[in-house]
């Protein structure tokens, strides 16, 4: 999947199966990779998506990279996402602005949705996937997530060739 260039997953099991604890490892690893310093992205700034704040004070963008849901007060945690939670900035900062080669570790293409133009980076066999929002002078990461059934990564796969059939 990521021929080792991805650290580890995070194992709820490692915590005891105890949520605080889990929540308070995955939201240590989120700090270093983020709040301490943040991901390089060419020519752009990277921010980060602070509110809302949870009720324990924790910021929206890490919300959005451990649980699911629509709506910021109905969101509830995803094992799949948690487990990740050390790989969105690696995978960020394998991005390059040019078409994806074979030898990339990650490939990426452009959709919109509502107003905002979104990256969508993912492994090359389309199993994870990390989207970043474009603000025009800076991007935000949004979310990541493990794709898990065949018919969403062929989606994606062919969002990806469609967009590169198109802009390459």
């Amino acid at each position: 999947m990521s021929d080792g260039w991805l650290p580890d997953l995070v194992l709820f099991a490692d915590s005891g199966r105890e949520w605080n604890t889990y929540e308070a490892v995955l939201y240590g690893w989120f700090k270093k990779d983020f709040l301490d310093s943040l991901p390089q992205w060419p020519q752009k700034r990277v921010g980060l998506k602070r509110q809302p704040l949870s009720a324990d004070g924790k910021v929206a963008t890490f919300e959005h990279f451990i649980s699911e849901g629509e709506h910021e007060s109905t969101r509830t945690p995803d094992f799949r996402r948690c487990e990740r939670i050390r790989w969105p900035r690696p995978t960020i900062e394998s991005f390059q602005n040019r078409k994806p080669t074979a030898t990339d570790r990650i490939v990426w293409w452009r959709n919109q949705r509502r107003n905002e133009w979104r990256y969508l980076l993912a492994l090359p066999d389309f199993s994870y996937l990390v989207v970043v929002a474009d603000r025009g002078d800076y991007v935000l990461p949004w979310t990541q997530y493990a794709v898990d059934r065949e018919h969403q990564r062929d989606k994606y796969r062919k969002e990806y060739e469609d967009y590169w059939r198109k802009n390459g």
